[in-house]
């Protein structure tokens, strides 16, 4: 199993194991982590995870358990860049069909590295994505 991309839904989900994870996420996410391989998280999905707690909309939990697995190499989860290369790639998510600019971030982290997408926002869905939920 190749490496994924986790949305920031997903990442918090499966650290949680939220029973909101769908069964083909969680799968994937597991022989991702299982195979050898990451689960990259866009930067920009770790600072939604503060800004989702600093408005009460996720517990404190799941910002500690972000900073835990992204501090143990085992954990499979690691941040993906935000670079001259993905911001690029944002030009090839088009505005129109994801109009929120975090998504069109994560989108274009997956595309950039050709990886697919384990997330449920249908917001997300382009042609060139391969997206698991």
């Amino acid at each position: 199993m190749a490496a994924v991309i986790a949305d920031t839904h997903a990442a918090i989900w499966y650290l949680l194991q939220s029973p909101r994870l769908s069964e083909a996420a969680l799968r994937r996410l597991e022989e991702t982590v299982q195979g050898g391989d990451s689960i990259l998280l866009p930067s920009i999905c770790v600072v939604e995870v503060i800004y989702l707690v600093e408005k009460g909309r996720l517990p404190t939990q799941a910002w500690d358990r972000l900073q835990g697995a992204l501090s143990q190499p085992d954990s499979g989860l690691v941040v993906a860049a935000l670079d001259e290369a993905v911001a690029r790639a944002v030009s090839r998510v088009p505005r129109a069909e994801v109009p929120d600019l975090p998504d069109r971030i994560i989108a274009a982290t997956a595309l950039h590295l050709g990886l697919p997408l384990v997330s449920r926002d249908r917001h997300i869905q382009a042609p060139e994505i391969e997206v698991v939920w």
